[in-house]
């Protein structure tokens, strides 16, 4: 079979189990094993990220990678020089690269290789940005046992023509409501990690996060085991990297501040908040905030995920205001004719025919009570 028709049937593939998965974790799953078959690897993560910040973010998925190495691998993606990491990849041209082939086939120069892939045993790496346009929505790495060839050109033509068909469902998952329950939002909940990524200490707010962002009980998962199964391994995946950054930002190799916007298990947005307890001081312990997201915090992610470009989001602003077609029309220096186009294609955009129902999705769906003045200042 041709690389056409193998990319053909693989994007096909992709397409049914976004149809078919009622969450987006089981999409991930399905992901994996589809690629798999024609791209073929031993481990790999795949999660979804924060397009805003390109952190980590629920959904996740990690096949044969080490928990207690989480901490480092993040330190290495937000505090070295390390080829392609996922901020770089998510702004390159192409939305594939190999280790070999970043490393001239010298992985030794790499920290990850170093400290990540080789004591586990990989000698090989593809890495893979799941883009819509510019925004990037998922990221994934592949790893190869030692011994394996390099993933080929071919292997990563075939990779990179899944990346829009990819960023596209998890695009279209970020704007689902889901089942939320705006009555029933938690408190904000606090916990503490140390120097080494261990648990210090949580208040009961943040145990009720944990449960309901990850599926995560510490009563029955010690914080502190590395093998508490796929629930522990999320949590530990986000979190440190939430608190990696919090270190890059205190140091200087990042800009601040930390922090994170992802969907909890019944479609609530929540802000994950994370800062150094001790600034100036690289080893003091971590605190993060877990509480329900401002209509401010998730609107930004909303017209991202809905492909708004900045046109339409002015026309949309207007809308949002109250404005008439021939108001927003003399605003924006355009015909009445031109504006009923814009508005005509934000429609098709959100999935509504009328004025009424964009309101209602907007407003109520996503329940943006600050959505007016971040539309203005988009």
């Amino acid at each position: 079979m041709t690389g056409t028709a193998t990319a053909q049937r693989l994007g096909a593939a992709i397409k049914h189990a976004d149809a078919h998965c009622a969450t987006a974790d089981e999409f991930l799953a399905a992901i994996y094993e589809q690629v798999r078959k024609v791209v073929p690897f031993d481990g790999g993560l795949w999660f979804g990220v924060d397009p805003s910040t390109l952190l980590a973010a629920p959904p996740g998925r990690l096949e044969h990678l080490e928990a207690s190495l989480c901490q480092r691998f993040w330190d290495i993606e937000f505090r070295s020089n390390d080829v392609t990491p996922f901020r770089d990849l998510a702004r390159r041209p192409g939305p594939v690269a190999s280790l070999r082939v970043a490393t001239e086939d010298k992985p030794i120069r790499s920290p990850r290789y170093r400290d990540i892939m080789r004591p586990l045993g990989y000698e090989e790496e593809a890495r893979i940005a799941f883009r819509t346009g510019t925004t990037t929505w998922a990221v994934a790495a592949l790893y190869r046992d030692r011994g394996r060839p390099a993933f080929d050109q071919d292997e990563l033509r075939l990779l990179a023509s899944i990346s829009q068909t990819v960023g596209v469902a998890m695009r279209a998952r970020s704007v689902s409501p889901g089942s939320r329950a705006a009555e029933a939002l938690l408190a904000p909940g606090v916990l503490l990690l140390d120097a080494n990524g261990m648990l210090m200490s949580a208040n009961v707010h943040a145990k009720a996060w944990l449960r309901q962002l990850f599926g995560l009980d510490l009563g029955e998962q010690p914080w502190s085991s590395g093998s508490g199964g796929p629930a522990l391994l999320q949590a530990w995946t986000f979190l440190h990297a939430l608190a990696s950054q919090a270190r890059a930002v205190m140091l200087g190799y990042e800009d601040g501040p930390a922090r994170l916007r992802c969907r909890d298990r019944d479609g609530r947005w929540v802000m994950l908040h994370a800062s150094c307890m001790d600034d100036g001081n690289p080893d003091s312990p971590i605190a993060i905030v877990i509480e329900p997201a401002q209509s401010g915090e998730i609107a930004p992610i909303m017209l991202d995920a809905y492909g708004l470009t900045a046109r339409e989001r002015e026309v949309l602003g207007g809308i949002a205001r109250g404005l008439s077609t021939p108001e927003i029309a003399a605003e924006l220096f355009l015909s009445s004719h031109t504006v009923r186009d814009y508005i005509k294609s934000v429609f098709e955009k959100v999935g509504v025919s009328s004025r009424g129902e964009l309101t209602a999705k907007l407003f109520a769906e996503h329940y943006f009570d600050a959505f007016k003045s971040r539309l203005v200042q988009a």
